[in-house]
């Protein structure tokens, strides 16, 4: 699979704003900020996003593209293929990417809600990343 055509959407630039809460290379296209921030988010194989919280808010993911993993903090990790929808209610410290041999991508849809707000956490650490494959 070519990274370019990983997915129906743009891959875009490498994501450089949010890289400290990234292991591995990330990539994002904002397709719209106006009423819902949706982005396309790419993963270089072995990429994945550190814990985190969505504050008030929550967030979607719409995967398009490869295979990779989301978890809850205190939950098994879930495979992720697809046409797979996750809803990440607001308050649940999470994670998600890539798996260790493949790309993935996901459309992020950002939960309006005032005072909306993202925490990031610590890294996933290499011994529970490892145990997932």
């Amino acid at each position: 699979m070519c990274a370019k055509e990983i997915s129906i959407f743009p891959m875009g630039e490498k994501n450089e704003t949010f890289a400290p809460y990234f292991v591995g290379q990330s990539y994002l296209n904002r397709l719209t900020t106006e009423g819902v921030a949706i982005g396309n988010v790419t993963f270089e194989p072995g990429c994945r996003n550190n814990w985190h919280i969505h504050h008030k808010g929550g967030q979607i993911l719409l995967v398009t593209a490869g295979r990779g993993y989301y978890q809850e903090w205190g939950k098994h990790a879930q495979e992720l293929h697809p046409g797979d929808v996750v809803n990440i209610p607001p308050e649940v410290k999470h994670w998600h990417g890539a798996a260790p041999d493949s790309w993935f991508a996901h459309l992020a849809v950002e939960v309006p809600a005032e005072g909306a707000s993202n925490e990031w956490l610590e890294a996933v650490s290499e011994n529970d990343y490892n145990q997932l494959r």
